[in-house]
This record gives structure tokens, sequence and C-alpha cells, in this order.
């Protein structure tokens, strides 16, 4: 049987249909100008004739960037920042999260509200750098590692998801000699993979997108992540270190073209990656955040 629409619902459905795709665009165009700047000739850039494809399709960018070296040991070092740090925060996560969804646990809500509590106050930025520098971690990996293995937010996600198992298994696990490290091997982990997803995301991203600690905790350029040499070409106009050789007005349009260059490189990983997690992500997230 068709249902027959009022006026009032055609409109209003015509609207939502404009509005989203006006806002789809919106969102959508300024990478995809990042995208197609990237692929045009610099003079063309320089001139404002890219709009929506590209002008005299050119490679010229990508070679200087594949070219460089300072921009493969940061890659190298992104890649040792997120595999590394990822698996830090996941242990570290896990192991804080479980305990916390046991009600036997002495002292929970105690320790729930300490954790929350860092949510919203925290002691700053110079003493966070002197705790730093005093622990001898400053300019070196463990002072990206270390300081963010743990973020309260997911904590609390993790343990919410944790609480919706149902206590009867690990009740039965425990009565056949299991111990909590075996329940959490064998049983809580198998059964929150999309959780362990979620938290994977979250905290590979924000490995992916972080350059302030590099920028306040390390002075070795060696060991400077992608993000902060992109910021270094963004802000401080350090491609003009890619373009010896040439003269000063072709550096400074190469330079532009340069620039979306790097964005996309420093941008693709995370976009080919998250649609192999986006399955597990609405639902890790919508679970972990209303089961309690």
């Amino acid at each position: 049987m068709v249902v027959k629409r009022s006026i009032g619902e055609i409109i209003f459905d015509t609207f939502n249909v404009i509005f989203l795709a006006v806002c789809s665009f919106l969102f959508l165009y300024p990478m995809w100008y990042v995208l197609v700047s990237s692929f045009s000739d610099p003079y063309a850039i320089a001139s404002g004739q890219v709009t929506f494809w590209p002008v005299d399709f050119s490679l010229s960018s990508y070679k200087l960037v594949f070219n460089d070296k300072d921009i493969w040991n940061a890659y190298g070092n992104t890649l040792i920042y997120v595999v590394v740090g990822t698996a830090i925060n996941l242990v570290v996560t896990t192991l804080g999260a479980y305990p916390l969804s046991r009600r036997g646990l002495q002292g929970r809500g105690f320790i729930m509200a300490f954790i929350v509590f860092t949510m919203f106050f925290s002691g700053g930025l110079i003493p966070a750098y002197l705790n730093i520098r005093d622990l001898g971690l400053y300019d070196t990996r463990w002072a990206i590692l270390l300081p963010g293995a743990i973020s309260a937010f997911n904590l609390i996600v993790m343990r919410t998801f944790f609480q919706s198992i149902p206590d009867s298994l690990i009740e039965s696990a425990k009565i056949d000699g299991a111990h909590d490290f075996r329940v959490l091997w064998t049983i809580v982990l198998p059964l929150s993979m999309p959780v362990i997803a979620v938290m994977t995301l979250f905290y590979a991203v924000g490995h992916w997108n972080s350059w302030f600690n590099a920028m306040i905790y390390l002075q070795d350029r060696s060991l400077f992540p992608l993000q902060l040499k992109l910021r270094e070409i963004l802000i401080q106009s350090s491609a003009q270190n890619m373009l010896t050789g040439t003269g000063i007005d072709e550096a400074q349009r190469i330079s532009e073209s340069l620039k979306y260059a790097t964005i996309i490189i420093a941008t693709v990983p995370i976009l080919v990656i998250y649609p192999f997690l986006q399955r597990f992500f609405v639902k890790g997230v919508m679970i972990g955040a209303i089961k309690e």
C-alpha cells in the first residue's frame, strides 16, 4: 500500500536533502581542493586557476616530497609512535578498565571520581614539562609515548563496555579455577573486539595527528614526527629547504603545491585504515556510551 505524503512532508524532506547536500559539499570541498592542487602545476595554483579539477597535471610536488629525506625520517618516526604508542595505550587502558568494571573492587567509586577529575583539571604545561625533564624523558621517544599512555575518556568507555559482559560468564570461569588475567584474556577480550577496535582507532589517530608534545619535548630533529614536519612546512615555510637551486619567485610558487602534496601524504594512511574499522566504530561507541 502506497502511503500518500502530505505537502509538508515533501517540503521537509526536500529541505533536508538540500541542506545535507550543501553541508557535504562544504565539508568535502576543502579536502578535494587540496587533492587537486597537489596534482596541479604550481603556476596554475599561484594564478588561482585551480577550482574543481587539476590544471596542467603535474607530479613535481610529490617528486620533491619523496626525494626529501627528512619527510621519510619523520614518516618512520610517526609509524613508530603510532604502533608502539597505540600498543601501550591499549594495554594500559585494558588493565585499568577491567578491574574498574568489577563491582567487587574496593574503592572503585573513589578511583573513578579521581579519574574523572583529571578530565577537567590538570597541572598545566609547565609542571608537565618539568616532570618530563626530571624523569629523564626529555628529547627521547618516551616523552611522546608515555605521558599520554592512557586517556580518561577512553578508559571510561572501555570500562562501561566491560560492564555489559554478563557476570555469569566471569563467575563460571572463576568457579572453574580461572584467575583474573585468564578471565580477561580468554573471555573478556574476545567479546570486546568492537570497543578494542574503537580504542585502536582513537589512539592511533591521536598519535598520527599529534605534534604539540613533540614540539615541546623534542629538540633532536631526527625524532620529529610527520605532523611536526608538516607544521614547519605550512607555518614556518621550511619548504624552501626542499627547493634548492630554484629562483625565489619559482620557489614561492612551488612551495604552495608542495604544502598540498605533503598534506595528502600525511592524511592518506588514516583515510585508508578508517573504512576497515568503521563497522566496529558505531557499535563500540554506542554500547560503551549507553550501557551502564
